[in-house]
């Protein structure tokens, strides 16, 4: 009979640039584990790291990680846990060298290797950083190679699983289903917290169970040989971990059925997850098709300069208070107008209010230019000399500053061979990774069947959030929605009702836009795609909530006609 390898434990320390410094010490004292991953790179991060190396050409990358390592390089060594980060960002090979002068430094016999051939900046004119997303083939091909700390730039997050897992098992590029296990566990990881009870639509439900929120563990995986896993934490640690923890984080910034990446498109309306368990979630059934022939890019430019002031309108009148100072701002601006004015009245204020605060409501002024001039001084000095001269109750929550630089964001594709993607080993030697060779065009899964339609009873008018959840985020000027139910009642009624049209009726903003739904059954969730309602991406800074990260607990908190039966 053929042994089959131990499973391999993964976990994850971080799931953002400024994540819980504490998590890497406590992922590595907290239990065991195999390998410890670290995300700390988004669309964001990026654009920030590359302002970041324009001042200092050798930086680019999160300084985070190499401070955490001083603490937990010696800890990792000596309980044979290997580190592998996307901390590298812009310059992967900066951070692996100082990684290895930190290592000299604490006289720890420590082998770095780090990946490369991300960085198309120089094929895209203008932008500030051009990565392209790479896949977990050159992770695997560091820790074949006997790795102890693996750095990468712009992977994806998933790649920092499919990568060790790959090495450990031994898969191939044509292993597709385990692959797209492996893709669908790092998926589950890749946000830290939010797989442990982190922004959890029903984090109130914690205490119930005796978890404790205040402090959420990380995540790890028992990942298999053929591609399932059962998603965990440390015992002991706070937080919780069921389905429809994982659940939400499954939904999270994706959109159809079909979840592509370098490696492997992973089929999401193929994911089976079953309680294993207190705290402990299986996930199988995953399976997985080639890879598109072309790679992601994510472009980063300059966009311009934008400037921002928020009036108080207080008690009466706040519709007359904000006609006027807009009629003063558009005249005193009149000699040079900003490219774009964007006004937002936030009614936040109630009548015979029992504080200032609650009597009053916001007025936001957004202004973007190319130029700083017409965005700075100018709106500064206009907005300033309303001070005796404007509303009654004149006030601003801030002064405006002299305007700051804005960034925006862009998907490009290059073909899978338009990268030199490379493993770049402890001691010098380059071990090029080939780019998939079994390629398939992305094309729309079709809807699949829906359930019937639960049968018609009494309904009570309240917020879809008592019987949904939701999680929502940003794709670069995209934002997603997932929305899931945790009863086949419920899955048979929200299937119907929360159609496209309802969607765009419950979130205003959308109307005008393009919305997708796609059904994900298994799952008994919906996940709404709505195209360009972030603008040119998160660093533009387009809306309230520039991230859509509020986006589905707004919708959560919109209410409809909802079964009794469900209540």
């Amino acid at each position: 009979m053929t042994r089959q390898p131990r499973p391999l434990r993964i976990g994850n320390a971080s799931g953002f640039y400024g994540d819980r410094f504490d998590a890497m010490r406590e992922m590595l004292t907290g239990g065991e584990l195999d390998v410890l991953t670290g995300d700390y790179l988004a669309e964001l991060t990026m654009l920030i790291l590359g302002r970041d190396r324009l001042k200092d050409p050798g930086a680019g990358y999160a300084r985070t990680f190499l401070r955490q390592l001083e603490e937990c390089l010696g800890l990792a060594r000596e309980r044979g846990v290997r580190i592998v980060a996307n901390a590298g960002g812009l310059n992967p090979a900066g951070l692996a060298d100082a990684v290895r002068q930190l290592a000299d430094r604490l006289a720890l016999p420590v082998r770095v290797a780090h990946v490369e051939g991300d960085d198309l900046t120089a094929a895209n004119p203008g932008s500030l950083a051009a990565h392209a997303y790479l896949g977990g083939f050159g992770i695997a091909a560091c820790l074949r190679e006997g790795a102890d700390v693996v750095v990468t730039g712009r992977v994806t997050d998933a790649a920092l699983v499919t990568g060790p897992a790959a090495a450990h098992f031994g898969w191939g590029p044509g292993d597709h289903d385990r692959l797209a296990g492996a893709v669908v566990a790092g998926h589950v990881l890749e946000c830290g917290a939010q797989a442990t009870g982190g922004n959890y639509a029903f984090f109130h439900e914690a205490s119930d169970r005796g978890a404790d929120l205040r402090r959420p563990g990380f995540p790890l995986a028992e990942l298999h040989e053929d591609g399932t896993c059962v998603i965990t934490k440390h015992p002991g640690t706070g937080g919780f971990v069921d389905v429809g923890t994982v659940t939400a984080q499954l939904l999270y910034e994706t959109a159809g059925a079909r979840y592509a990446g370098p490696d492997v498109t992973a089929r999401l309306d193929t994911v089976r997850l079953t309680q294993d368990g207190p705290d402990r979630v299986r996930v199988e059934g995953v399976r997985g098709e080639a890879p598109p022939p072309t790679l992601k890019v994510g472009v980063n430019r300059l966009g311009g300069f934008r400037n921002e002031v928020t009036f108080v309108l207080t008690g009466l009148d706040i519709e007359a208070k904000a006609a006027l100072v807009r009629e003063q701002l558009t005249d005193a601006l009149a000699k040079s107008p900003p490219a774009e004015v964007r006004w937002d009245l936030v009614r936040t204020d109630r009548p015979d209010a029992p504080s200032e605060e609650t009597a009053s409501a916001l007025l936001r002024l957004v202004v973007r230019d190319p130029s700083q001039e017409p965005v700075g001084r100018a709106l500064s000095g206009a907005a300033i000399e309303l001070a005796l001269a404007g509303y009654p109750g004149f006030h601003v929550l801030a002064p405006p500053g002299k305007g700051s630089p804005y960034g925006v964001f862009e998907d490009v594709y290059v073909p899978q061979g338009g990268v030199d993607h490379v493993a770049v080993l402890h001691d010098g030697r380059r071990i090029p990774v080939p780019p998939a060779h079994d390629t398939v065009v992305l094309d729309e899964v079709p809807e699949p069947p829906l359930p019937q339609p639960l049968s018609h009873g009494p309904t009570a008018r309240a917020p879809l959030g008592l019987v949904a959840g939701a999680r929502s985020g940003d794709k670069g000027g995209n934002a997603n929605v997932g929305v899931w139910v945790r009863s086949d009642d419920a899955w048979r009624w929200l299937a119907h009702e929360l159609t496209v049209d309802r969607f765009r009726q419950l979130i205003p903003e959308s109307r005008e836009l393009k919305v997708t739904r796609h059904a994900l059954p298994h799952l008994r969730a919906l996940n709404f795609v709505v195209e360009g309602i972030l603008g040119e991406g998160v660093a533009a800074q387009h809306r309230f909530d520039p991230q859509a990260k509020a986006l589905g607990e707004w919708l959560r908190s919109r209410h409809l006609d909802i079964p009794e039966i469900l209540l």
